[in-house]
């Protein structure tokens, strides 16, 4: 049996050309011709069928893996709900606060409702305005 050169494996559009060339082929067909392939110390043809599919995935633009966060960490992904802590206190997480640029110090007006809490970010000309209210009331 000659032994076959491996080609590098294509990638973007020369990938996607290739497979149209193929049309009819078998999957593992494919990603043999397109360079998917490893040869094992035994002389044995492994097909990579998920780099080929990976790889096919992004030559079409496709983004599964969402974008990573500000410090490039994955981690868990916001629930939007929050439970009432032993000592009765409500904490709503950094990834709220960081979806919503919040800082230190930014405030907020509370409203109860029967059912529901609504927080209301106070805008910057807001508490200007309750600062001179308080300043005039004194």
């Amino acid at each position: 049996m000659p032994k076959q050169k491996k080609i590098d494996p294509l990638v973007g559009e020369e990938l996607l050309q290739r497979v149209k060339e193929l049309g009819s082929e078998t999957r593992e067909e494919k990603a043999k011709q397109c360079g998917y392939y490893t040869i094992t110390k035994n002389g044995i043809e492994r097909v990579n069928i998920m780099k080929f599919l990976n790889a096919l995935i992004e030559a079409e633009g496709i983004q599964l893996d969402g974008a990573p966060g500000a410090n490039g960490r994955g981690g868990r992904s916001a629930s939007y709900r929050v439970s009432v802590q032993s000592n009765n206190n409500l904490l709503i997480g950094s990834a709220y606060t960081k979806q919503m640029n919040l800082k230190p110090g930014d405030e907020f007006v509370i409203t109860l409702g029967k059912k529901h809490i609504r927080l209301r970010q106070v805008e910057p000309e807001e508490r200007e305005d309750d600062d001179q209210l308080e300043e005039v009331t004194a």
